[in-house]
């Protein structure tokens, strides 16, 4: 079973026995409330997704928050501009395509509020599409770090060598220490794991978008120990996704955005729990009618 653990000011609960059983979180909120001042001239994308224009408020003083929809309902556009907003670091770092997204998304950021507990710049923020931008990176700095070593090691004599040597094995060491020895040998799934087991540490705010796409249901039970352990350790995560697995978290909050504004809902309202219910119990049904 999948729950937050320890002590802590309660959180009113989500679903019913249908989801993992859970108890009090410890509390570690970071960012309470994102309240949203739009404005009449704002017509154009974003503000032309429904979901995005009808929005006010959304709350997120839960240490879980899924916001939750189908594709194109605005909830990933959200999240990018609450991370825009919140100045949320992209683990991958700031290339073309990030600055492109963010400047999509930047009149929304622009329109947001952020009502904070204490404000906190610890934790990052992660699309799922592009951790393969991310994991190629790491491989590059890997293979140039062996790379400096050897030449280091051809150029320099005595005491400098041991010193630039000793240096750059040492950068190499703590990448291997923390994502493993051949990164590529994992399969996605695999990595993305490794990925979050690695970098996710302790308090601070994580903002991940499908975090889910690369992996298995087992893989997601295992995403979803770790979101656990990271919350009775004082962190905060918002979460979009549309992933059942993950969103039966109890003690979570879920927001809508099959909805029209986006609401608040219990884990057995969601469509997509209903739909994937209905298909397991009778799955011959469903195929019959492609």
């Amino acid at each position: 079973m999948i729950q937050f653990g320890g002590g802590g000011k309660s959180v009113p609960q989500t679903g019913r026995t249908s989801r993992s059983e859970g108890v009090k979180p410890n509390g570690g909120v970071f960012l309470r409330a994102i309240v949203v001042e739009l404005e009449p001239g704002d017509r154009e994308y974003p503000f032309s997704v429904p979901t995005v224009a009808s929005m006010r408020r959304l709350d997120t003083g839960s240490p879980v928050t899924f916001l939750a929809g189908g594709n194109g309902t605005g909830k990933s556009t959200v999240l990018e501009a609450i991370a825009h907003a919140a100045g949320s670091i992209p683990v991958h770092g700031e290339d073309e395509r990030s600055r492109e997204v963010m400047r999509l998304v930047g009149p929304l950021a622009d329109r947001m509020r952020l009502q904070w507990s204490h404000k906190t710049r610890r934790g990052f923020f992660l699309r799922a599409e592009d951790f393969l931008d991310y994991k190629r990176h790491l491989l590059r700095s890997m293979g140039q770090l062996q790379d400096i070593s050897a030449r280091f090691h051809e150029e320099l004599t005595g005491y400098g060598r041991r010193l630039a040597v000793g240096a750059a094995r040492k950068e190499q060491m703590a990448l291997t220490s923390r994502y493993g020895e051949d990164p590529d040998a994992m399969s996605h799934g695999e990595s993305f794991l490794h990925f979050f087991q690695a970098r996710f540490s302790g308090p601070g705010l994580y903002l991940l978008d499908e975090p889910d796409t690369a992996l298995a249901t087992q893989s997601v039970l295992g995403l979803l120990a770790m979101i656990k352990r990271q919350v009775e350790a004082g962190a905060q995560f918002i979460i979009a996704t549309h992933n059942p697995v993950l969103l039966a978290l109890q003690g979570a909050s879920i927001i809508s955005f099959d909805r029209t504004p986006p609401a608040r809902v219990d884990y057995d309202e969601l469509e997509q729990v209903a739909l994937m219910r209905d298909f397991l119990n009778h799955p011959a049904a469903y195929l019959r009618r492609l």
